[in-house]
């Protein structure tokens, strides 16, 4: 192509209208860069989380507006050098209104979802059950868009509507299972018998912590680090006990036995002592805990009580019950307190009598 040729393509007016929109396009997305650059600099050192949001959910919003622009630009230009445009309006008129919808769209789904994931950190409620509302919202925002778009190119939405219900009715009935467990999700969500990070026992006897509360199924962490996966409809219908609520703090109950004969009001003292060292000195206890004896039966072989200990989480009692039998076998071993073997008696008369001319001989 020699020079003659050259400048003949760059006079041309399409290309002129062409190159025109492109670097507007340029310009205005380098603008874009620069103008986010700083205004997200200011952003940082505010207080604000609404601001924050905004910001980080405009740059691809304001591309497709760019995108749009520089349609519109092309179309000027067009104008400008008398270009005739009948046969490509009809297409450059839905391309603006898509990318103009669009980029609400966008937005509008973005700022949902990333306030739903900042104020979920503060939130206990809606920490455990962000995915569910992201993507609720997320299915929301991008629905009534599509609709707005058809109803903007004049596609009637009526049967479309129409279609929607009908399809969802078979949809629901098809998915009957999957969408008891998302409701059954939504109402755990709601309810909130548990949460995310919670210590649970589930009816089947299973503890583990609560890691995720997902759109069909809760996901809970065993002691032994595995999951068990239950459904949303099991959990909610089964019975679940939560050794996170109303507090973590729970009572840790330690059984023991003493002898006969011993001194039970010096038993109750000691045992009060060592009960108290072990919630003020150990890193689980409660050390503001009153903690208390209860004498509650004759045994066999000894008197049995109850000590009441006081752990700051559940997972942590086994640690502080531990250190309280070690400290209280000790303690008992110095001031005489015995704590008695299992003692079975036989009775020989009494059998003897039983087997009639029956004789028990003892040889050394």
């Amino acid at each position: 192509m020699d020079m003659y040729s050259s400048a003949n393509l760059l006079l041309n007016p399409w290309a002129i209208a062409a190159v025109t929109s492109l670097a507007t396009m340029l310009l205005l997305l380098v603008l874009k860069r620069i103008i986010l650059g700083c205004v997200g600099g200011i952003i940082d050192r505010s207080r604000f989380t609404m601001d924050s949001l905004i910001v980080a959910a405009l740059p691809l919003p304001i591309t497709f507006v760019i995108l749009c622009l520089s349609v519109a630009v092309f179309k000027i230009v067009c104008a400008y050098l008398g270009l005739k445009l009948d046969y490509l309006d009809g297409y450059i008129r839905p391309v603006q209104y898509f990318l103009i919808i669009l980029a609400v769209v966008v937005f509008v789904d973005r700022l949902c979802s990333g306030a739903i994931g900042s104020y979920s950190e503060q939130s206990e409620t809606m920490r455990s059950s962000r995915s569910i509302l992201q993507g609720m919202t997320r299915g929301i925002v991008w629905g009534l868009g599509l609709l707005i778009l058809m109803g903007t190119l004049g596609i009637s939405i009526t049967p479309v509507i129409a279609s929607l219900g009908i399809t969802s009715l078979a949809v629901a009935l098809a998915l009957q299972p999957t969408l008891e467990n998302f409701f059954s999700g939504v109402q755990l969500v709601i309810d909130k018998p548990i949460r995310v990070g919670d210590f649970i026992e589930l009816d089947s006897g299973e503890q583990g912590f609560v890691d995720r509360i997902g759109w069909r199924s809760t996901w809970v962490r065993m002691l032994p680090n595995n999951m068990v996966i239950m459904p949303n409809s099991m959990l909610s219908g089964s019975k679940i006990i939560n050794y996170y609520y109303p507090e973590k703090e729970l009572s840790v109950p330690v059984e023991v036995g003493v002898h006969y004969d011993s001194d039970l009001d010096h038993v109750e003292r000691v045992t009060l002592e060592v009960a108290r060292e072990i919630l003020e000195s150990h890193e689980w206890g409660v050390s503001d805990y009153k903690t208390f004896v209860l004498f509650h039966t004759f045994d066999n072989s000894s008197i049995n009580l109850t000590v009441m200990l006081r752990a700051k989480e559940y997972f942590n009692r086994f640690w502080v019950k531990s250190a309280f039998v070690k400290a209280l076998h000790k303690r008992y071993a110095q001031e005489g307190i015995r704590i008695p073997y299992p003692i079975r008696a036989i009775n020989l008369d009494q059998e003897q009598a039983r087997d009639g001319s029956a004789s028990i001989n003892f040889k050394d």
